[in-house]
């Protein structure tokens, strides 16, 4: 059956599918996961069919992968979807070579999830420790039509944005070596490309602040984390994971370069690998990016204040 949704002018429109779709997150490694999980929520045509909770290394904590299951589960309370959800625990180490899987629910998550008839969209908003996971415990899934969206990686012919690995690669590069090589379908958004996603503190106030504590708390979690870790002063932030949502729901509004698959060494930098074809998104549609967004939050806002639920059916 289609599914139908409710525009704000004019009539219900018919939307002949839904994108099935896994996010991976390191939900609690920064402060723009947490934008691009709600994003995907509030978004009719992406049918998420699970979130995995991803670690992300050991320089703040070392219970990174828990820490990101707890506030995937404090998001969807804001989100009154508690229960609701599929929520799996990724892997709470990265691998330690290329041959040896971290199993995890969440890579079994992915590998049912890709059995299932019709395309199926992994957006990985850290790591790649459990899609890793996934092609070393099931080979066959790269023969199943499976995307794999990335953000992570410096830019390639030379720009960068970081001094070593970039942090998604440098938390596991040899899964992201195991993925790159397999041959699956692979979406990669490099940093000089996630990092122009930026967004002020007073453009956050104006647009989505007081319309209701699930906004309140994502501006407020963003500014704690710029002052607890930015000692110079700063008003803004780059939702650098959002791109991994707005590709989903708008394609088109990225440009793409088809490269061979690099593998990566061990500062993060490209070497030549097996030449599988890759996607490399070289822009994306930033205007539509944060206007979507910040217009489905205001209108969840609205749906809690009259009652009427406006997140979409989601499937546990």
């Amino acid at each position: 059956m289609p599914v139908r949704i409710e525009i704000r002018l004019g009539a219900p429109v018919s939307v002949p599918s839904r994108r099935r779709v896994i996010v991976n997150t390191d939900a609690k490694n920064e402060a723009d996961d947490q934008y691009a999980i709600v994003h995907a929520l509030l978004s009719p045509t992406l049918d998420v069919r699970g979130l995995i909770a991803a670690h992300f290394g050991h320089r703040r904590t070392d219970r990174s992968m828990q820490e990101s299951r707890e506030e995937i589960d404090r998001l969807l309370d804001l989100l009154d979807l508690a229960g609701k959800v599929t929520v799996a625990n990724g892997a709470a180490e990265a691998m330690p070579d290329e041959t040896t899987p971290q199993d995890s629910p969440g890579a079994r998550l992915i590998i049912e999830e890709s059995k299932q008839e019709g395309p199926l969209y992994v957006a990985f908003l850290g790591p790649l420790t459990d899609m890793a996971a996934a092609i070393l415990l099931d080979p066959e899934i790269v023969h199943r039509d499976v995307t794999v969206v990335w953000i992570g990686g410096v830019g390639y012919g030379g720009i960068e944005t970081y001094p070593g690995p970039e942090f998604n690669l440098g938390n596991d590069i040899p899964s992201a070596n195991v993925v790159f090589g397999s041959g699956i379908t692979v979406w990669q958004v490099p940093s000089n490309v996630y990092s122009q996603v930026s967004v002020g503190y007073a453009e956050l106030e104006e647009k989505i602040g007081g319309t209701s504590p699930l906004a309140d708390y994502l501006i407020e979690q963003l500014v704690e984390f710029n002052a607890t870790h930015h000692p110079e002063p700063i008003e803004s932030r780059s939702l650098g994971d959002s791109p991994a949502i707005s590709l989903l729901l708008y394609p088109r509004g990225g440009q793409f370069r088809t490269v061979p698959a690099p593998r990566f060494g061990r500062e993060g930098h490209y070497l030549p690998g097996t030449g599988n074809p890759i996607r490399v998104v070289e822009t994306v549609d930033v205007r539509f990016l944060l206007e979507d967004m910040f217009a489905k939050i205001r209108r969840f806002g609205r749906s809690q204040h009259s009652g009427r639920p406006q997140v979409p059916p989601t499937r546990r």
